[in-house]
């Protein structure tokens, strides 16, 4: 089929998604996420604003790939237009990003979606890649977001085949450095390379006096006046360059340094400020410096599959049939009088919300001072991130301050799993020391005798963890398919249990999974050496939580939801930022979680 354009045509070209490029809160874009909109034509606008007609710079044309979505892009004779097309053409604008909305996503993959328009960012606009969306309502989607890959610009179509869009390789080697230097650099390095003092004889002063009297000084920076003695040869110049391009060596700094080493008899000292010859640092990645963060990945499966309610006041109610004996039905004999049976017991209780927040300011004169990327949505994302995990963490186990401390998210108001009552959560030991009997021969041996000669430490471990959490399971009364929380070392020590022939019992995580009964197994680094004390003062290690959290109601009134306030204080020209939220969160079913834990105390 005949495109309605012509690719070699358009203004410039890139990538307005790419396929598998993992963001940063978790979710992946896979293949295919937005085929059907192969062949459309799409607004090119500037920076996702629509509030302005001269926002619209052009169109784009979409083209589905293996590798993602590729545009084409065609600049409108608008005055926007034409500012925008040099900006692009002299790399001051170097990025694309999406406006996408319907999306569909199933756990982490983001699987179908309509882009509405393509939009030119700044590259610093994306801090790795990262989805910027509204926290929703719906359980498994996101109504719309803006996407953002942060992939160069194309501005010429002739030197590369369709689908070829190989990122070029940033670092330059010495040639390349060697050869971005203009003449007149060149002249100066060999110049300062071949500065040689007089061979001083140190024997003879009147000769080395008449020699100073009939030899012209020269001047390092005049390349048409200078003695045979401070000249260095065009051989020598290229044996720098060549020993400076070996493998063995690989910088012409040292290079240098071995060449005045080994010629000692004819350059008779270093060179002062020699990095002063070399072009400017290069940043390998442009724009926004990358993230270093803690796991990031559960914290979006969390506030992804809790319910989100619009009441932010809960109020959860139960009433106790447990206790049957009491409740039981009687049998009737003639003559006796008839019994009341004992009464139920109504449970309830209720959770109101608090206040949660992010705020941040900048200086006004380094966000001008910063070009290379866009500070501010960097810190609001930075901000938002945070905001994130913060929720995450208060919901699963807690924010682990002190009671009483500045910023405590109260535990009443956010309820931790882990560290809620008996009623909601059930608080199970893992007995690591019961399963070494069984496996001793002390009980009843599990894979036969003598297992524990046959099976190491990993394996008894793994056995506990099982055992412990299914035995738990028993009493859990929670809906649904639940997941399991816990560290990335918990999953690890397990998945090393190995058989007497050296076989890992579970290959993968999904059959770890499988032997749980749960539905996804999470990890969360955060949970690492997270610990309680109880009531009779025993220290208990979190290992891992069970729960599915459709049972845990995370509320917000109208208003209450994640706000974002911007305000500039101009006494001290600074920008101020804050991100907020109004919520309460609880387990809404009880004995809805199981909360698997290690009995760290000391007791010598």
């Amino acid at each position: 089929m005949e495109k309605p354009y012509q690719a070699e045509a358009c203004d410039f070209s890139g990538w307005a998604t790419r396929n598998d490029l993992k963001c940063s809160d978790g979710r992946v874009i896979r293949r295919d996420a937005f085929k059907h909109n192969d062949g459309i034509k799409v607004p090119l606008v500037w920076n996702h604003q629509h509030n302005d007609p001269r926002n619209v710079l052009g169109h784009a044309w979409l083209e589905n790939r293996d590798e993602g979505v590729y545009a084409y892009c065609f600049f409108n004779d608008s005055e926007s237009g034409e500012i925008a097309r040099t900006l692009v053409k002299h790399g001051d604008i170097c990025a694309l990003s999406i406006y996408a909305n319907q999306l569909q996503q199933n756990g982490p993959n983001v699987l179908h979606g309509t882009i509405r328009e393509v939009s030119l960012v700044h590259a610093g606009a994306n801090p790795g890649a990262f989805i910027d969306s509204m926290l929703n309502h719906g359980e498994d989607s996101d109504e719309e977001a803006v996407i953002y890959t942060g992939m160069s610009l194309s501005l010429s179509h002739s030197d590369n085949k369709k689908g070829d869009n190989t990122m070029p390789n940033n670092e330059k080697t010495v040639q390349d450095v060697i050869d971005s230097m203009t003449e007149e650099q060149k002249n100066v390095m060999y110049a300062l390379i071949g500065q040689v003092l007089e061979d001083a004889n140190e024997e003879d002063d009147e000769k080395n006096q008449n020699e100073e009297e009939s030899t012209m000084k020269h001047n390092v920076f005049d390349n048409d006046a200078r003695t045979e003695s401070a000249y260095l040869s065009h051989a020598d110049q290229e044996s720098i360059i060549s020993l400076a391009k070996s493998n063995s060596v690989g910088s012409l700094r040292t290079a240098m340094e071995i060449f005045a080493e080994e010629h000692s008899d004819t350059l008779s000292h270093g060179i002062d400020n020699i990095e002063t010859l070399f072009p400017e640092y290069k940043d390998v990645r442009p724009g926004a410096p990358e993230l270093l963060t803690t796991d990031q990945g559960w914290v979006s499966k969390v506030l992804n599959k809790v319910h989100k309610s619009p009441i932010s006041r809960i109020r959860t109610r139960q009433t106790d049939v447990r206790n049957i004996e009491k409740l039981r039905a009687r049998g009737y004999k003639k003559g006796n009088k008839k019994e009341y049976i004992g009464n139920v017991e109504l449970i309830h209780r209720t959770t109101d919300p608090q206040t949660v927040y992010v705020k941040s300011k900048l200086e006004r004169d380094d966000i001008i001072d910063i070009q290379d990327f866009d500070v501010v949505r960097y810190m609001y994302n930075l901000d938002r991130m945070n905001l994130n995990e913060e929720l995450a963490t208060a919901i699963m186990i807690g924010d682990g301050r002190e009671i009483g401390a500045d910023g405590k998210i109260a535990p009443d108001k956010i309820r931790p799993i882990w560290l809620d009552d008996e009623l909601y959560t059930i608080h199970t030991d893992v007995d690591i020391a019961g399963m070494t009997a069984t496996l001793q021969g002390n009980g009843i041996p599990i894979q036969g005798t003598e297992t524990a000669a046959h099976f190491g430490e990993n394996y008894i471990y793994a056995e506990a963890v099982i055992q412990s959490l299914l035995y738990a399971r028993e009493k859990y009364k929670g809906s649904g398919t639940s997941d399991f929380y816990c560290t990335p070392h918990l999953v690890n020590v397990m998945l090393l249990a190995r058989d007497l022939n050296g076989r890992r019992i579970y290959d993968k995580v999904s059959d770890l999974a499988a032997a749980l009964n749960v539905g996804e197994i999470i990890t969360a680094e955060q949970f690492e050496g997270k610990t309680r004390t109880t009531a009779d003062g025993k220290i208990k290690k979190l290992r891992g939580l069970m729960c599915n959290l459709s049972d845990y109601s995370l509320g917000a009134t109208k208003g209450g939801e994640i706000t974002h306030f911007t305000d500039f204080d101009i006494d001290f020209n600074q920008e101020k930022s804050l991100l907020e939220t109004r919520c309460s969160g609880a387990l809404t079913r009880v004995m809805s979680a199981i909360a698997l834990e290690e009995d760290v105390t000391d007791n010598s």
